[in-house]
């Protein structure tokens, strides 16, 4: 049997090329350039303004890495403070663990998101307290090229 079926392939996809740029015209506390997704991945660049923060929560069927391309980030966990990241820095968050986080600094903070889905569990966002922004109102912009 061809290696493509052992592994539950069907016809490869097409690779997606990508650019980043940070929004020039962002309006809101937040934004979200997506730049590449398949049905086990998916990239973004997430631009938060100053003061710019979520709410506790957690993912059911999807791994998270998140590194600072620009600002400072603070990361918060049901215990408190998890970390403080600056460029270059990060952080991954496994499924099911609860964060949220905040934008510290006076510089709008860039965060590359990178999350992988477990396809053999339904993906939920599960918000542990009230949500402090609209997520209908987070503005969104595509980077595919």
């Amino acid at each position: 049997m061809e290696r493509s079926r052992i592994a539950g392939r069907g016809k490869p996809r097409p690779p997606q090329t990508f650019r980043y740029e940070k929004p020039a015209a962002q309006s809101g506390a937040k934004a979200i350039v997506s730049l590449c997704q398949t049905d086990i991945i998916r990239g973004a660049v997430q631009v938060v303004r100053e003061g710019g923060d979520n709410n506790l929560h957690s993912h059911t069927g999807m791994d998270g890495f998140w590194m600072v391309l620009s600002g400072r980030v603070r990361w918060h966990g049901p215990d408190g403070v998890i970390g403080e990241f600056g460029v270059h820095e990060g952080i991954v968050m496994p499924r099911n663990a609860r964060y949220w986080f905040e934008s510290v600094g006076t510089d709008p903070l860039e965060l590359l998101q990178v999350v992988a889905f477990d396809r053999g569990v339904r993906n939920e966002r599960v918000d542990v307290e009230p949500r402090k922004l609209d997520v209908d109102a987070t503005e969104r912009f595509d980077g595919r090229t």
